[in-house]
């Protein structure tokens, strides 16, 4: 069952069988961006001689679900070409092209026309918003620390960890709602658990489905992949960043984080303290 809100967007109401079906609501060209990426991109349009790669990046580069459109876009393009894939979002623009992507990109649908009619769901796409950015900026610092060659993939990884609770919130926000009320009411519930009672599905099972299927780089698929049996120092580094800000994120008092620091200072062999410290310096940056 679907409602439609004042935008005229179908809402979902009632939760798809499967990961199939969940993943038929979305296309990734469909998705609507934040209303900032848009408006940047239509300053850049008018300036698009001038315009390169990493200016786009810049501009794009916070918006998870622009950068997934592009690189959606530019797999899509590359489906059986050779020349290997872009690892970021600035390589897939790179291959992509400046003026292909200001045809391919032209106004864009915004997450604030979405939830028009549904401050309560704007809000609460915001905060997760808020927290992949925090989370972000500690993968990078840690990747850097740990001189990773592919900090920028580790950073977009980071970044795109939680775009399906994203697209939760654009699509089923009364269903996202009700996990969270949920989670509210008992506090030992899980996420996993609370997400297949009321979706049918685990948010993270989607979310892979949903890179796969868009052909997102393997390298991106691999690192941001919770149930994967080998774990790399890269997954630590992803896995640490978004448990430290989701643990941090009402206070350095949670009782988690002393297990965050002991595997930090593990990954990026220095000491608790010098891990409490890079932390906050990290997040007053």
């Amino acid at each position: 069952m679907d409602t439609a809100n004042e935008s005229g967007h179908q809402f979902t109401t009632r939760a798809p069988r499967d990961a199939d079906a969940w993943a038929n609501a979305f296309d990734p060209m469909a998705l609507p961006v934040l209303a900032s990426s848009a408006a940047r991109v239509e300053g850049l349009r008018e300036i698009e001689d001038e315009v390169d790669a990493h200016m786009l990046a810049e501009a794009i580069g916070d918006d998870p679900l622009m950068s997934l459109k592009v690189m959606a876009h530019v797999a899509r393009l590359r489906r059986g070409r050779d020349g290997g894939e872009p690892e970021t979002l600035r390589t897939a623009l790179v291959m992509l092209g400046i003026p292909p992507f200001f045809s391919a990109f032209g106004g864009q649908h915004t997450v604030e026309e979405r939830l028009s009619g549904r401050p309560d769901a704007l809000e609460a796409f915001r905060q997760v918003l808020r927290r992949s950015h925090r989370a972000a900026r500690f993968a990078m610092g840690f990747a850097v620390h740990r001189m990773d060659h592919d900090a920028a993939v580790i950073h977009e990884a980071v970044l795109l960890h939680d775009f399906a609770e994203l697209l939760l919130w654009l699509q089923a926000p009364d269903l996202a709602f009700v996990i969270a009320r949920r989670q509210e009411a008992d506090s030992s519930l899980r996420s996993a658990v609370a997400q297949r009672e009321v979706l049918n599905i685990e948010l993270a099972e989607l979310q892979h489905h949903l890179m796969v299927a868009w052909r997102l780089p393997s390298l991106l698929v691999s690192i941001t992949d919770d149930h994967a049996p080998l774990k790399t120092p890269q997954m630590a580094n992803v896995r640490l960043a978004i448990r430290v800000a989701r643990h941090s994120a009402h206070g350095w008092d949670n009782a988690a984080l002393p297990d965050d620091v002991a595997e930090l200072a593990a990954l990026l062999q220095l000491s608790p303290a010098h891990v409490e410290r890079l932390l906050r310096d990290i997040d007053c940056a």
